[in-house]
């Protein structure tokens, strides 16, 4: 709940909802950079038997990324975030192309960290199966929560897994198709440790500062 704040009152603010999921859409997209830190490809990207809603660009992770809007929670979001990367991972030249048209490069398939691909589902609300199917440290698909409200105000945060160290790749046993499991090889999410054995001394030197004020603060909250 927001709530506006004036003299000693304060006044719920009403949730607005979106009038469709197109609308949702477009302010996602026109404000990718600022939301999520990404740069914008192209809207409904057809590609195979599919019509990607947003594909975007990484440009820190220097992969392609699949966001997908909801205002249905009756979907399974594992099932059509292996399935879109499947898509991906089996035309990365389409990719590659649409990349090169949008930016004006030249750039070919290993140009790209294929391993950092993800996908990002959208959604004013997600059920607790589809938050609790998330609860894996590797898994390359991300939920995030948008909130319209009626002073013009938009809340827009990510759904955090609890914390696990079960690694997705250990169900691939009983994953229902190949194609999942070949995307399990893919795939990489990188671990804290490999991050800094590769980053500078300046660059570890601000993370070690930033993470010891955060454990910090968390401790004095608890």
């Amino acid at each position: 709940m927001l709530f506006n704040a004036k003299d000693e009152s304060i006044q719920e603010i009403k949730e607005q909802p979106f009038k469709s999921e197109k609308e949702m859409q477009t302010i996602c997209e026109t404000n990718l950079e600022t939301l999520v830190n990404l740069e914008y490809i192209d809207t409904e990207f057809v590609v195979a038997d599919f019509r990607l809603d947003t594909i975007a660009f990484d440009r820190q992770a220097n992969a392609f990324v699949i966001i997908e809007y909801k205002n249905r929670q009756n979907v399974s979001v594992i099932d059509q975030g292996y399935t879109y990367l499947s898509t991906m991972f089996n035309h990365k030249a389409d990719f590659v192309l649409r990349y090169n048209i949008k930016f004006q490069d030249n750039k070919d398939l290993n140009d790209f960290d294929w391993s950092q691909s993800k996908v990002i589902f959208i959604s004013p609300s997600f059920t607790k199966y589809q938050t609790n199917s998330i609860n894996f440290k590797d898994l390359p698909i991300e939920l995030w929560k948008i909130k319209r409200y009626k002073n013009n105000t938009i809340s827009f945060e990510q759904i955090i897994s609890a914390s696990s160290n079960e690694s997705v790749k250990s169900i691939a046993p009983v994953l229902d198709t190949d194609s999942k499991q070949e995307l399990l090889k893919e795939t990489k999410t990188y671990s804290e440790e490999e991050l800094t054995n590769v980053a500078e001394d300046s660059i570890i030197d601000i993370y070690t500062e930033l993470k010891e004020y955060i454990l910090s603060f968390m401790t004095i909250l608890h």
